[in-house]
């Protein structure tokens, strides 16, 4: 075995030299001959051999980061980020320096693991840029393009003020200090999208105006950096004006090669897709092929190696079907394991001796100012702008401490300009400090000033019971997949709509968000040739199109999608139903049934969103469980009613008062009383409630297009028998929520419910052992809340 000492130096912009002592082992040990063999042998270790030693040192890291997260941060509100960065430290020379055991890293072995790392961070940015909609910096509005521009170009101008101020030396560009500069001031898109996703607020105002403005951001320091390391090149390159010339001919033909070719191939790619359909394989590994080769196409061009990556991303057509099919195949892999070796290679890498011990250059020291004073310029500079455009204090402060967030982007710069020796050890270790420390105070700021449910409080009371009857009905039908179609269109037949009795309906087509990280909502016009650039909801528009034209005057419909993650969707629901004034937001069930009784399909994250949507819904909901009975056009419909008494069962009344104004409905209206008279014990036990049923009921009887069944009966059992052989013969049958309510008329039901979201009784009238056909519609009044 022979050994080589290598001695190398790099030396930084503070013109400090970096000596470094490189010893390489040959043959190199990759794979051992065996547990059992090693251990006997004295000359050998199990450490010794790269191979095992990175399988474990890849479940190390995995399993520290996981139980960190898991047992400690999650509680106190960290991110994953911290998680990583803590096992990095744990398990580097800091913590035990000198003791290279199983568990902790060598130099020789966090170059290894480092190197996957970066590879892992080049496919992160890759992917960033793949999810990255550019399209909306077309559509961004002049506020999020003014802040996303002025938080960069501002802090930059100050911060190279101050670096001149401190080191007395004007040529910023010659010495690094104005990429440094751009790296302080910068809004990194992939890490904003990562904390408005950890924080839930994704889809809301601030969350869309900080995506957009982190995007402008991005651009304007793309666009910066290139040029500057284009002067950078000439600057170095003085002598020799013909490779200055040929660096930038090759950074220019790339460019033009990704956007002029590559996009154009991709397109096509796309376009040959059929609609719905999975991308073919062979285009997605030419896609993944070309990927690979960029960052080396980089290295050619004198760019900065990651550009390419994140260059090419940017060029794949966003969403399904090549870009939903990138991420899918390879988010997985990238952010689950091999991204966060990288995060915690970068902290082994970290000496915060230098910083604990007081032990930093000069230089260092003038960075840490100008890294404090850029932090400060761009966090008032983002609370101002907002301001002027008269957004609320809170939600403006909100804004710049999302601006100035920093994360995995902005760690892996410093790790990488490390490594290059373009910093010493001392600016990495202060900036790392940086980047933890925002990282930490950011989500908890941002949760104590923003919460997007404030405004979903009800202050104003909008159900149906309290909208006026010659007033058009506004409703928000939501649409999941194509057979939710049908059951809206049913459900708005069965209301049978008149020009007395208008409806104003605006359908919510709610996509999932796949494979990119902006959320999008549109507002299809009317009689417009081209609905959109991508056929969202095609089909929806057409279908309520004929639909509104079928009820002429009585019936008004508009159409949106919504393409957002399933775990956020209740905020363009509730956004849109406070923009619209909406009184009731209908709600397809999660679960539907076969005509013969079997379950066709469930989906537990639409369950998750309908209970999310009845907690915070600013207006009356009903969740519809669709049946199989249609009813032609000026057919008679048959509803029932049932009613226990409570607020829900008042507004389903509200509800069906406004249906039986049309000739062509029969309405019954069943009441259920309780033997014993008690009622409901928890709920609805007041004289005030008793009093509101009753006139209601009053109200009711006095409608001559009404029939009434009163029913007296003792317990749950007794309840579900009777409603049994009455409901089977109805087309809609609306029932009140009545959600956590205990009452004598369904004691003894409760223990078998199996969506206690939707009630008892709406449960027990939504299995499929009632065997009717009939649609079933539970309803809940708006709750109102006092924002405290």
């Amino acid at each position: 075995m022979g050994m080589i000492d290598v001695n190398s130096s790099s030396t930084g912009m503070e013109g400090r030299v970096r000596m470094e002592s490189i010893c390489i082992k040959f043959p190199p040990k990759v794979s051992s001959a065996g547990l059992v063999e090693v251990l006997s042998s004295k000359d050998d270790d199990f450490m010794d051999y790269s191979g095992p030693r990175l399988h474990l040192q890849m479940v190390v890291i995995f399993a520290l980061t996981q139980s960190l997260h898991n047992l400690i941060f999650k509680y106190l509100g960290l991110p994953m980020f911290i998680s990583q960065i803590v096992a990095g430290i744990i398990l580097g020379p800091m913590v035990f320096k000198g003791h290279h055991s199983l568990i902790t890293m060598s130099d020789s072995s966090t170059q290894i693991l480092g190197t996957l790392g970066s590879m892992g961070y080049i496919f992160y940015l890759f992917l960033s840029g793949v999810k990255m909609d550019l399209s909306l910096t077309q559509k961004a509005g002049k506020k999020a393009i003014c802040i996303g521009c002025l938080t960069i170009l501002v802090p930059v101008a100050f911060c190279l003020i101050t670096d001149v101020i401190l080191s007395q030396n004007s040529d910023l560009i010659k010495n690094k200090n104005f990429f440094l500069a751009l790296t302080y001031s910068g809004t990194s898109f992939p890490v904003i999208h990562g904390l408005l996703d950890e924080l839930k607020i994704l889809n809301s105002e601030l969350g869309r105006l900080g995506l957009s403005a982190a995007i402008v951001s991005d651009l304007v320091s793309f666009l910066l950096m290139t040029i500057g390391k284009r002067l950078r090149n000439l600057q170095l390159e003085d002598k020799d004006a013909l490779l200055g010339i040929r660096d930038m001919g090759f950074a220019t033909a790339f460019v033009l090669l990704v956007l002029f070719v590559f996009r154009p191939l991709m397109r096509r790619m796309v376009k040959r897709t059929p609609q719905d359909g999975n991308i073919k394989s062979v285009y997605m590994y030419a896609v993944i092929i070309v990927f690979l080769i960029s960052p080396a196409v980089s290295g050619i061009a004198n760019m900065f190696v990651t550009i390419g990556p994140y260059l090419f991303g940017l060029a794949v057509p966003v969403g399904p079907p090549l870009g939903a099919a990138l991420v899918n195949k390879l988010d997985p892999l990238v952010s689950g394991l091999i991204l966060p070796m990288f995060a915690s290679t970068c902290a082994m890498r970290v000496n915060f001796s230098h910083v604990l011990l007081s032990n930093t250059s000069k230089y260092a020291k003038d960075q840490a100012i100008a890294a404090l004073v850029t932090l400060v310029v761009k966090f008032g500079v983002s609370l101002l702008l907002p301001l002027l455009c008269k957004m609320p204090m809170a939600d403006s402060l909100a804004l710049a401490f999302i601006m100035i967030t920093k994360g995995i982007v902005e760690m892996g710069s410093y790790a990488i300009l490390f490594d290059q020796g373009v910093i010493s050890e001392d600016v990495f270790a202060i900036m790392a400090i940086f980047v933890v420390v925002l990282a930490i105070t950011v989500p908890f700021l941002v949760r104590q000033l923003y919460d997007p449910s404030r405004k979903f409080m009800g202050y104003e009371k909008r159900n149906i019971l309290n909208s006026k009857l010659n007033e058009d009905l506004r409703i928000i039908g939501c649409i999941h997949v194509p057979g939710n179609v049908n059951s809206l269109i049913n459900i708005l037949n069965l209301s049978c709509p008149t020009k007395e009795s208008a409806i104003t309906v605006d359908v919510l087509h709610l996509v999932r968000l796949s494979g990119q990280a902006t959320p999008i909502f549109i507002a299809h016009q009317k009689h417009s040739k081209t609905i959109s650039k991508k056929s969202y909801s095609e089909n929806v528009v057409l279908a309520f199109g004929q639909f509104e034209r079928d009820h002429w005057e009585a019936l008004s419909i508009h159409v949106f999608t919504a393409v957002s993650p399933p775990n956020l969707m209740y905020e363009d629901v509730c956004n849109l139903a406070m923009d619209r004034l909406t009184s009731f937001v209908i709600l397809p069930f999660h679960r539907r049934w076969c005509i013969d009784g079997s379950v066709e399909s469930e989906d537990q994250a639409i369950r998750s969103l309908n209970c999310d949507i009845l907690e915070r819904a600013p207006c009356s909901v009903g969740i519809l469980v669709e049946g199989f009975r249609t009813i032609p056009l000026g057919s008679l419909a048959k509803i029932a009613v049932i009613f226990l008494g409570g607020k829900d069962d008042r507004e389903a009344l509200a509800l069906a008062k406004r249906i039986s104004k049309d000739q062509r409905v029969l309405l019954t209206l069943i009441h259920l009383k309780a033997t014993n008279s008690l009622g409901s014990i928890l709920e609805d036990d007041d004289e005030n409630n008793k009093m509101l049923d009753e006139e209601m009921l009053r109200i009711m009887k006095e409608n001559g297009n009404l029939r009434y069944i009163e029913q007296h009966v003792h317990d749950g059992p007794e309840t579900s028998e009777f409603l049994k052989s009455m409901v089977i013969d109805y087309q809609l049958v609306i029932v009140g929520r009545r959600y956590k309510v205990e009452d004598p008329r369904t004691c003894g039901l409760e223990e078998w419910t199996e969506f206690p979201e939707i009630g008892i009784l709406g449960d027990l009238l939504s299995t499929s052992d009632f065997g009717g056909h009939y649609s079933l519609l539970i309803v809940q009044q708006q709750q109102l809340r006092i924002n405290a």
